[in-house]
Parts: structure tokens; sequence; C-alpha cells
């Protein structure tokens, strides 16, 4: 069964990757901005994180220190389009604590560290969960960590290779045993993910024009 799964992985990937070449996910001029990023991205769509961070860039505040120091209300009325602005506030100060008092505000100190410990201090700053810490850990700091996400959970179970209500970790550990250990691929096929659950695998899916239509067990997606 591993075997298979290898292989049905590789080919979604190959599938994906035909259909819309190179993502370059995820998008950030720094490695800062990709962290802030994946913090305001916590439920709600990306197109309301980027009026968020324009915001930030706005007000020369797209800055550790600068959010540190900042003005809560004045913060929160930046991040309003993010939705949820008062607890991201609340969570993007954690993290800039952490990253300056742990890391003096340097990606590259940071990124020192092993996978394993920087998880570990991560999913240990109040309000980073494992999708986030992960995030951070692929696309900032260049780890090689799989990232799994809604639309990751909903194009498993419709293809039936796994549980919708799979936890988060097995999930990541079912992607990782099948898959080779790439940082540049584990990018890619994120982004691939993103892209195809944007365009057909919604709620309501469009499976016969996406390129993992031909892989579905009787044509059909599993609800």
């Amino acid at each position: 069964m591993s075997s298979t799964l290898r292989q049905m992985f590789s080919e979604i990937y190959d599938r994906l990757q035909t259909h819309f070449g190179p993502t370059h996910w995820w998008p950030g001029d720094t490695p800062f901005e990709i962290a802030v990023g994946a913090i305001l991205v916590q439920n709600t769509a990306w197109v309301n994180v980027e009026k968020a961070i324009r915001n930030l860039k706005a007000a020369d505040m797209l800055y550790p220190t600068s959010i540190l120091h900042a003005d809560e209300a004045a913060l929160q009325k930046l991040l309003r389009p993010s939705g949820f602005f008062r607890v991201k506030s609340v969570r993007l100060r954690n993290f800039c604590r952490y990253f300056v008092e742990r890391y003096d505000g340097d990606f590259e100190r940071m990124a020192e560290r092993s996978l394993e410990e920087l998880r570990a201090e991560l999913l240990q700053v109040p309000g980073i969960g494992p999708e986030t810490a992960d995030d951070i850990l692929l696309y900032a700091c260049n780890k090689p960590v799989f990232v799994v996400d809604a639309y990751t959970r909903r194009m498993l179970s419709r293809h039936g290779l796994a549980k919708s209500a799979m936890p988060y970790e097995e999930l990541r550990a079912l992607f990782e045993r099948n898959l080779d250990s790439d940082l540049h691929m584990f990018k890619e096929y994120h982004g691939l993910i993103v892209s195809a659950g944007k365009d057909f695998c919604r709620r309501a899916p469009k499976c016969e024009l996406c390129p993992l239509g031909p892989m579905l067990k009787n044509g059909r997606p599993k609800q």
C-alpha cells in the first residue's frame, strides 16, 4: 500500500505541476513578511491578508520591533482587513516578542536551529498552531516540513487517500512518508494544492475541469 500511495502522491504533484507550472508560493518580500502572512491568514482568504500587509507597509510598520511598540488601536486598524483583527494583533505581537527576544529579529539566526527544535519552540508561542508553525518553517526558515491546510485535507478526502477528520500531524506524516524530503518540492507541492483548491477543489467541486479529475475513483469525489 505504501508504494501505491507514494506513486499517487507523485502523480498528484506531476499533474498539478503540468497544469499550473511554478507557483513561487509563498508570497512575501522578506522572511518576516512571510511569517506575518502565515499568522494573518488564519481563518481568512489570502486576498484579505494582502490588504493588511499593504497597510503595515504603508505605515512603515512591517518590522517586529515596530509591531511590538505600536499603539494597540492603531495596529488593530491596520490588521482589520484580515479579520479577527483583535486576536491576530495579540498573536502577531506574541510571535514578534519571541522572535526579537530569542533571535534578535534575525531569521538567519533562527534558521540555524534544527527543524525539530524550532518547531517545538514555535508551537509554544501562544496563537501559533501546527499549520502556522509549518508555514513559517518551510517558507521563512527553509526547513523541509510539509504544510497541511484545509485544501489539502479536502483534496485527500475526496480522493479517498485520507479521512477528513484525520489529525494534522497524521496528515503531515502521510505526505512526508510518501515523498522525498525535498525543500523546493515541498514548497511547490503546497502551492500547487492551494492553486487547485482555489480553482477546482472548492466546496462545490469542479472535478470535470481539474487536472486531478481522472484520478477520482468512479469519476466522483467523496463528500
